[in-house]
Parts: C-alpha cells; structure tokens; sequence
C-alpha cells in the first residue's frame, strides 16, 4: 500500500500543513510508541507524507522512516486547526493479523480488544488535530499582539498615512503568510460606497505583489461591490477559491494576476469607513476562524492609524492656519490707526471688537487735505474672506479720498472698484464723513450702512437725536450707483456715533436685539449723568450698556463705534 494513503496528500498549500510544525518534541509519537507497547498493537504517528515519526529521534529535527501502511490497518486523520481543516498526518493503528470471527489466533487479536485500541487511535488523532487548533490559535494570537503592537507604536508616534498603511499590510502578509494585497482608502469626507462599479473613488493607499494591470483596473472586485460593502459592515471575506465564486466579477483579471484565494475587511474607526483592505493568495487557501479574526483586528488598528495621523496632519494645518490668521489679525489691526489725530474743535475717540480673529468691520480717521476723514465700515461675512474685502474697501476708499473733495464722487468710483473685483455675494456697507475744523462742518455719504446718530443739547437740557441719513445702495452690488454727499454744521457739545450693525444687533439670553433704542439711551444717560464726557468716555459707557445687556453670551458680530464730540 502507498505510504500517501489515508493522509490526504492533496491537502497541502497552506502555511503550517505539516505536522512536524506543531510537535517538535516527539511527545505525540512517544505516546503512539508507549500505547504500543502497552497493547502490542503497532500504533504509528506518521507526517503529511505517510512518513513514520521516530520518537527517538533528535527532537528539532524530528527524523523518521519510510514503511508503507500494512494491509488492514485503521488511518486515523490529523486534521490541521481541528474539524475539517486539511490533513497534516495521521495515527495509524495495525491490527492486520486479527482473526476472521472475531475470535483469537496465533498472535492475533481479539476483536474487541483490537476495537478498543483503535478507538484509543481515534482519540489520539482527534486530541492531536485539538492540538493543532490550540497551537494554531495561539500563533495567530502572537502574531495578532506583534502586529498590533507595531501599529500601535505607530499609533503613538504620530506616523504619516502611508506609513501606517504600509506598515499594516506588509504586517498582515507577514502573519498570515499571504503572497499580495493593497489597501484602498476612502476620501476622508466619504460616508461609504458609492453606488456605481467603478473603483475610481478608492485611492490605492498600499500595495505589495500585484501589477499595476491589476491596480489601476476599473473594475471591482465583486459585482456590486458586494464583497467591499459587506467589508464596510463589518463582516471578514474569505473566498477560498476565487476563479469559481459567483461574487467574483473580475475572473479574466484574476486569471491573469495569478491569483486563488482572498481575505478581505474594512477598516473601520467609529462608525466612520475609512477604507478596506484587500490580501491575496496565489494558492488555493482556506483560512481559519483566528486568522479571520487576525486581519479584522488589523483592520480596525490600520482604520485607528490612520485617523489618528489624519488628525495630527489636520491639527498640524491647523497650528499653521492659526499662526497665519494671528498674523493676519496683526497686519489688520495695523491697518486700523494706532493714535487719532488730535483735531481743533473736535474730540473723537473711536473703539472695534472683532468677534473673530479676522474681521469684517473697519474704522478709519486720518486727515485728507486740512480735513479730517472719518470712516465706518461692514463687509459681508466673516473670516478671511470678510478681512481681505475689508482690507481692500478700506484702501480703495482711502486712495479715492486723496483725490477729491466730492465725496459723491469717491464713494461713486469706490462702488465701481468693489463692483468691478469682488463676486455678486460680496459688497460693504460704508459710512464716509469729512470734517472741516475751521468751518465746523461735516460731510457725509452712505452707502447702505447704520445712519450715525447726532444728539443735541436742547435749552431745557435734555438731550434729543437726529440720524445722519443718507441715499446710496451698498458698494459693490450695482455698477453705475449714484451717491448724495450731505452737509451739517456741529454746534457746540453735539455727539455724533458712527456704529456697525454689531452693536445694536447684539442679544441677550431671551434673544432680544439690543438695537438703535437702548443705544441711544445708553448715550443719553452717559451725557445726563456726565453732561461734559469725553468722546471716549461715552464710548466705555456704551459698552458697559452692552456688556449689562448681553451678560455672558458670547459675541456674535463685529462691534465697532466711533464717537465724535464738537468742542
């Protein structure tokens, strides 16, 4: 009889399908050898090959001898990982002299004694293929921490995604003895699979042992990427033979790539699918129930990685953003003057909270031909977009100012700038004034912005208001807009406030505006309680008003106010 019988000698191909890879001590073939010593049956261990394992053989080397099974002879299977994992070897029981009847001979057996033995065979195989599958499991298992081990190290280093992703797939060929695979990410603000065929929204993150044919194929591996989708919901892929299996889409490519089996999970962290990774075999491989597990803990790890290095490159970003938008906030609070010109005749004091680092509002006083120019300003939005406007409506409309005395004119050619450079969403509400010391007079155009608000004295010593009105559309929306100047002469002791929406739109905690009304109360009862207060004391009482007013909720808007006193 051939040696080969009984032991399966098609079940090869895979990572640890030799018995001689899990007993290297001989134990098993010692007790095959005590037990037929015990019964004077011959109990053999023999290799996937049909090889008689010596017990007294040099136990790293596990020697052994070529005999062929006798005639009669039970073969016990060794099944690899236990159940119905390929055969590794076997135990051979040899009761070929035993008796026809069941009755006893010259040398021969009894019956039921000869039953009994090779039940006691049975049991050793069964406890050895039990063996296997608890040796298996704890190699997958060391293997497992290894891996994890490694990407965690990574994980608490910060690494770059490739790196991560390399590190983890040449990790899971490493434990798993696979020949090929990749590992495809999803865009970072992906919430799954689209619904289309087409691998062109994957981006092939790592790759070892497969051709670039096979890389940049359009088509998915499964039909309706079923294998990938099922991957992303958290299920373990194991196709043990990928040119038969109905899922399989891309057969011809498969082919042609020389691949057999596939292992394939998800990688995902939360809820968030972060992408899936792909191992192949160029063997025809089944895989079991640990290495399943093996490479979905491999998954999850990778998917952890990766999100933890996407967070230190996004918070990396973002120091930089932070450090350009402080710079920027610096450049902008620049541009705002520093020190006011002292005017005769004219005690001004102006004041501008941003709500965020870059603002939308802006504020200018600077003398333009014996005159003093006054500027109040909003630009649409908030952030960089809103501080770049505003930087550019602020020096459009200052060069302008250089060149004529026609305010009509300046805001008229301003419009046309901001109309001519900037998108239909972004404009700028404008208020532009001119005061003329000697004169006591003030000029003024709007372009949509807040009316600043005049109080004066009256005889009895009341305090009333007037607005500052004005025509004008706000810059940048219309070309061609035509804007009216208008002239006022200060009396002594009038208060004019120039202001942005942010101040009056401020709410409290019931989302009340604090509005145009508790504003001028607020600078009524700062004159009436201080008849004689400075331009920059009604400016702090506004804001104490405001802050009473709002209590702790956080600002909104930018504020910005300037406050003008005739002298």
């Amino acid at each position: 009889m051939s040696p080969l019988r009984g032991v399966g000698a098609g079940g090869g191909g895979g990572r640890g399908d030799s018995l001689r890879e899990y007993w290297t001590d001989g134990s098993v073939a010692r007790l095959c050898a005590t037990l037929s010593e015990l019964t004077g049956v011959p109990i053999e261990l023999r290799d996937e090959r049909g090889i008689v394992l010596d017990p007294d053989a040099d136990s790293e080397f596990f020697g052994g001898r070529i005999e062929p099974i006798k005639e009669g002879s039970k073969v016990f299977p060794i099944h690899m990982g236990g159940g119905d994992g390929a055969v590794i070897g076997s135990v051979v029981v040899g009761c070929g002299d035993m008796t026809e009847g069941g009755g006893q001979g010259d040398g021969g057996t009894d019956v039921v004694a000869c039953l009994l033995i090779e039940r006691i065979g049975g049991l050793v195989a069964s406890m050895a293929s039990q063996m296997t599958s608890d040796v298996s499991e704890l190699r997958v298992r060391v293997k497992e921490v290894e891996v994890l081990y490694r990407l965690n190290a990574l994980l608490v280093s910060g690494g770059r995604v490739d790196e991560t992703l390399e590190l983890a797939l040449d990790a899971a060929l490493d434990a798993l003895d696979l020949d090929a695979g990749a590992i495809m990410l999803l865009p970072e603000d992906s919430e799954g699979l689209a619904r289309t065929d087409d691998e062109g929204e994957l981006e092939r993150s790592a790759s070892i042992g497969l051709s670039e044919g096979w890389l940049s194929c359009p088509l998915p591996l499964s039909e309706g990427r079923s294998v990938d989708r099922a991957s992303l919901d958290g299920q373990v892929i194991a196709i043990e033979d990928l040119h038969s299996d109905e899922r399989v889409l891309a057969r011809d490519q498969v082919v042609d790539e020389g691949l057999k089996s596939f292992l394939g999970a998800g990688m995902v962290f939360g809820d968030h699918p972060i992408g899936v990774i792909r191992l192949y075999s160029r063997t025809r491989r089944s895989f079991t129930g640990a290495e399943c597990r093996l490479i979905r803990s491999i998954g999850q790890s990778a998917a952890m990685a990766v999100e933890q290095a996407r967070l230190i490159k996004m918070k990396a970003r973002e120091r930089r953003t932070q450090r350009s938008l402080k710079i920027a906030a610096t450049v902008q609070k620049r541009m705002m003057p520093d020190r006011l010109p002292e005017v005769e005749n004219l005690d001004i004091a102006a004041r501008f909270r941003p709500s965020y680092q870059i603002a939308g509002d802006f504020y200018d006083v600077f003398e333009v031909r014996d005159k003093i120019g006054i500027m109040v300003g909003d630009v649409v939005g908030k952030g960089i977009v809103a501080g770049l406007l505003m930087s550019a409506v602020r020096a459009t409309l200052r060069a302008y100012a250089e060149l004529s005395d026609d305010l009509s004119r300046v805001m008229a050619r301003t419009n046309e700038a901001i109309y001519r450079d900037t998108t239909i969403a972004e404009f700028a509400t404008i208020w532009y004034g001119v005061f003329d010391p000697e004169r006591c007079e003030l000029c003024w155009v709007t372009a949509g912005h807040e009316p600043p608000i005049v109080l004066t004295m009256g005889e009895d010593g009341k305090w009333s208001y007037e607005l500052l009105k004005g025509e004008g559309l706000v810059a940048g929306v219309q070309e061609g807009e035509e804007y009216v100047m208008e002239r006022a002469v200060l009396e002594r002791d009038q208060v004019v406030v120039a202001y942005t929406d942010g101040m009056t739109d401020a709410m409290d905690f019931e989302g009340q505006r604090f509005g145009r009304g508790r504003l001028i109360c607020a600078i009524v009862e700062t004159l009436d309680e201080e008849p004689g207060a400075s331009a920059e004391r009604v400016i702090e009482r506004i804001f104490w008003h405001m802050r009473q007013f709002t209590g702790l909720q956080p600002q909104t808007d930018d504020e910005t106010v300037v406050v003008m006193r005739a002298r």
